[in-house]
């Protein structure tokens, strides 16, 4: 978070404002009303550079003169996880704070404190008004976070009739919908808009005078108006000319020695900066390739496929250097080009310009032309449906690597096709799968509700669109992908491909839905079918499913083998033709629930890597859900929670997010009662109570494991055991492979429940299934080492707890071992205190490490109890920051240093939203609200150690 009045020039001194004579005398009528007692919004619009900082810092300056008092805050785009910040820190810093800063910080800190917030905020503000008028001014607009946005125009609209005026900036063009939403309510609350537009002609000369010292010449006046009347642009060009390029003669300014050779420009160096690795290397390959450019050929001059890039061109476009021009891309000014190349090497420069404008050798002429986006005349075509053809055709081509690319083409085809079209339902149904991958779920579902609404399908065409819109279904409502499944498989005369993969997805959805028995009938008759048809994009599915039955069977060799062969089938037919997107997310999840948790964790890292890297957004997000319960289990729980932070559902996904249900909704309860984070917990098992009415089996399952644990955290064991006695109970085809159990590290957590609610019958259940578990699978030592865990703790005896330790010993489960660490010297404390120590001490070490603060705390006052007072060691923390987690420390120290979000999470093999995350949390666990404050704190800090 940032606050700031204008921005400086280049040598340190500030030019006067010119050419906004009428912005300023609306703003002046504004805060002559203000005076009055007349309150108001007013929002300032334009693109950057073009001035609004300084009508924003102008404003502020005349209303000071005037007596009224200004708060004055600005968002910044590293800090949009910051809670209200920019707006606190308006009204609580600078020469007047708003009263009460300590409660509004704490407020805005807390989960759950919203309504409060906005009131008191709203009180303190309507207190301040009574003592004269107020001028809010906010800057940057699109960069505000959720909050901001909410609490600026609730409390806009709502103190209306207060002397309060609100002066808010926003850049121009495209917005999140939070920041366009935020604009509309405010216009439909009577606010003004002041629409900043290029300077005039008589204001770039007074302009290029105020800089240079004298009036232009001709000639220095036409290099002034190359920055197209954007004022920041044009006194950055005069500043870098006025040292060496430009003298004044007789009066009057001119150039010394003819055009001068484009240069750096500070705002293009600062804004090229905050960029990632990988945008700004296309922004300066752009630059180099001169001109307006297609992603086709940035791509090959990068060596990278079109859809690698789209991250890069989206982070570019953001930062308002390149923009779209019809299928190209453009630089925003020529101006800013040429200073992105000025940085570059003389020789890079030449070489990339010459490889952009001649062809590839090998590459016939056509190929460069069509590759530039020209066409030779007349080669329109015979009309639109052979375009609709040839954009299906490229669709279908660049799926399995460019599907962002594919999703337009397909999109662009549908768009030709008439609605009456017999070919249009087969458009729609490869249309939808494209449009779900990359991130476009709500309109892919709601394309395809459409088409089934509209009715007149064949029964071919009907089974096409149905089994899309269950694919889509399998990551968000488990349930509605078996109907879909179902219904198709059911039309009749449709061909054996077509009812082979509807019936391999209804298999898929029914597994995943917990449905085990149906799930194996499904996959039989699938199979015949599939074979018959000859479909390999069936096998790789049903040879999933059969993983799936075979795990359910605990018949885990046999399930590893299966997962390592759907994941083979799958790659060889390239991902755009599997069904169940993609099947290496089984075989990470198998090999995390069965103690091969490394080998999962790096399946998971390389399917993120990957998937982002082919634009794959709905891929990419079931990657990070999985990585959530790998993190889990082995203990980083600071990860594992900004995993599941950065992959939560945006607004208006389809279906109740059932994959996220079973996942980071059951993640997020888990680490907020491992860290003793009530509130967090409450909030999650709220979920919780609506997952228990699922109609999916598993995730009903998990909604009760959740409420059980959440029980139990409250101190209530017996109505834990009444809520896992439905599913302890349930009919054994449909009951989870562990006996009701999420993993099966969860069989001990289960024995030590059910006997401290005297439920011996449940204990042994639990045990004996354990057993049951490890002696079906001797090659996984992790397996055995749950069952000796909970054995232990059943017949309360020290031997099988002491063997537990040793098998968790090579083992990455942290919270597993660390949890039998404690329940071994728990038993030894009882009788052999002094022994019982070094098993507490290594416990703690480990839930130190995790972050499992609760546990930490227990921990401890076992060993005060055994009459250790000293407080033994912590590997893993630094002692000068002892609030944070060795995660969050980590990002600190680089956002110390000046990184960006972006440049961090390059640094540490993170995603931004990641980083975003432990940032958020450090700053609320260290009580700071903007980066300038944290480098001063971890300055202060770093020195003392």
């Amino acid at each position: 978070m940032t606050t700031r009045t204008a921005p400086e020039e280049s040598d340190g001194a500030r030019t006067p404002l010119r050419g906004r004579d009428a912005e300023m005398a609306f703003i002046e009528e504004r805060l002559d009303a203000l005076g009055r007692g007349e309150g108001g919004i007013v929002r300032v619009e334009g693109p950057a550079g073009i001035g609004r900082s300084r009508i924003l810092a102008e404003a502020a300056a005349s209303a000071r003169r005037r007596g009224t008092r200004v708060f004055e805050g600005a968002a910044d785009p590293d800090e949009q996880f910051v809670p209200l910040g920019p707006l606190l820190e308006g009204v609580l810093s600078g020469e007047e704070p708003l009263s009460g800063a300590r409660r509004l910080r704490d407020l805005a800190a807390t989960p759950g404190q919203r309504f409060w917030l906005l009131q008191e905020l709203g009180d303190r503000l309507r207190e301040a008004a009574r003592s004269g008028p107020l001028l809010v001014v906010l800057d940057d607009l699109q960069w505000c976070d959720d909050l901001t946005l909410l609490t600026f125009h609730t409390l806009a609209a709502g103190l209306a009739s207060h002397p309060i005026l609100w002066l808010a900036a926003v850049r121009a063009g495209s917005v999140p919908s939070g920041v366009r939403t935020t604009l509309d309510r405010i216009r439909q609350a009577g606010a003004h808009g002041l629409v900043l537009g290029a300077l005039a002609d008589r204001a770039v000369g007074r302009i290029t005078e105020d800089v240079l010292g004298a009036p232009p010449d001709p000639e220095v006046l036409r290099l002034a108006h190359r920055a197209e009347g954007v004022p920041q642009l044009l006194v950055e060009l005069l500043g870098s000319l006025r040292e060496e390029a430009v003298t004044i003669e007789n009066g009057t300014a001119r150039l010394s020695a003819g055009p001068p050779a484009p240069r750096e420009l500070p705002s293009v160096v600062r804004r090229l900066g905050q960029l990632s690795d990988e945008a700004r290397q296309l922004v300066r390959t752009a630059a180099a390739a001169g001109g307006t450019v297609t992603v086709e050929l940035l791509a090959e001059l990068l060596g990278r496929s079109p859809a690698a890039l789209i991250t890069a061109v989206r982070e570019s476009l953001d930062a308002d250097l390149l923009a779209e021009s019809g299928d190209r891309l453009a630089f925003r000014h020529d101006l800013t080009r040429e200073a992105v190349e000025a940085g570059l090497p003389l020789p890079l420069r030449q070489a990339l310009s010459r490889q952009a404008a001649g062809p590839t050798p090998g590459r016939a002429p056509a190929d460069a032309a069509r590759r530039a986006g020209s066409s030779a005349p007349g080669d329109a075509g015979p009309g639109a449906a052979a375009e609709a053809d040839r954009q299906r055709t490229e669709a279908a081509e660049l799926a399995g690597t460019a599907p962002g690319t594919a999703a337009e083409r397909s999109l662009k085809a549908l768009e030709l096709t008439p609605a009456d079209a017999p070919e249009r339902p087969r458009v729609v149904a490869e249309t939808i799968p494209l449009l779900w991958q990359t991130g476009r779920a709500a309109q892919a579902r709601e394309l395809g509700a459409t088409t089934l609404a509209a009715g007149g399908l064949g029964p071919e065409d009907e089974a096409l669109v149905r089994l899309a819109l269950a694919r889509l279904a399998v990551q968000f409502d488990f349930s509605e992908a078996v109907r879909q499944a179902r219904a198709g498989a059911a039309l009749p005369g449709i061909s054996l491909t077509a009812r082979g993969r509807l019936l391999a997805m209804l298999a898929v959805g029914l597994s995943v839905s917990g449905e085990h028995a149906a799930a194996e009938q499904a996959a039989a008759q699938a199979w015949d079918t599939a074979a018959a048809a000859g479909d390999r994009t069936a096998e790789a599915t049903l040879t999933t499913v059969r993983s799936a039955v075979s795990f359910h069977r605990m018949d885990l060799a046999e399930a590893f083998r299966q997962a390592e062969r759907s994941a083979a089938l799958a790659d060889a037919l390239g991902v755009s033709t599997s069904l169940w997107l993609p099947e290496a997310l089984w075989h990470a999840l198998l090999a995390n629930t069965t103690g091969r948790t490394a080998e999962a964790l790096a399946v998971a890292e390389e399917g993120i890597r990957t998937t982002r890297e082919q634009g794959r957004t709905a891929a990419t997000r079931m990657w990070l859900m999985t990585r959530t319960r790998i993190l889990l289990e082995t203990g980083r729980l600071s990860d594992a929670r900004a995993d599941a932070e950065a992959a939560s559902p945006p607004a208006g996904e389809p279906g109740p997010g059932n994959l996220a249900d079973v996942t980071l909704r059951y993640v997020m309860l888990r680490v907020a009662l491992h860290t003793g984070d009530r509130k967090t917990a409450e909030a999650y098992a709220a979920q919780a109570r609506r997952m228990r009415s699922d109609d999916a089996p598993v995730v009903r399952h998990f909604g009760t494991w959740m409420l059980a644990l959440m029980a139990d955290y409250e101190g209530r064991p017996d109505r834990a055991m009444a809520e896992l006695d439905a599913v302890m109970t349930s009919p054994a085809a449909d009951r989870p492979a562990y006996a009701g159990l999420i993993d099966p590290a969860d069989a001990p957590v289960l024995v030590r429940l059910a006997l401290r609610a005297g439920r011996h019958e449940r204990a042994e259940q639990a045990v004996a299934m354990a057993e049951q578990r490890a002696a079906l699978n001797p090659g996984l030592p992790f397996l055995a080492a749950t069952a000796a865990h909970a054995r232990g703790l059943l017949d309360n005896d020290l031997a099988p707890l002491v063997r537990a330790v040793r098998l968790y010993e090579d083992c990455p489960r942290v919270l597993a071992r660390a949890s039998a660490l404690e329940d071994a010297g728990r038993k030894l404390a009882t009788t052999r205190e002094p022994e019982a120590v070094p098993y507490f001490e290594t416990a703690l070490a480990l839930y130190v490490r995790a972050g499992a603060e609760r546990d930490v705390a227990r921990v401890r006052r076992r060993l005060r109890a055994a009459g250790v007072r000293r407080r033994p060691s912590t590997p893993g923390l630094c002692d000068a920051w002892p609030e944070l987690t060795a995660a969050e420390l980590r990002v600190v120290r680089l956002v110390a240093r000046g990184l960006t979000n972006r440049q961090a999470a390059e640094h540490l093999s993170l995603s931004p939203h990641t980083v975003s995350s432990h940032l958020r949390r450090a700053f609320t666990k260290l009580g700071v609200t903007s980066r300038a404050e944290l480098t001063r704190l971890a300055t202060h800090r770093d020195d003392a150690e």
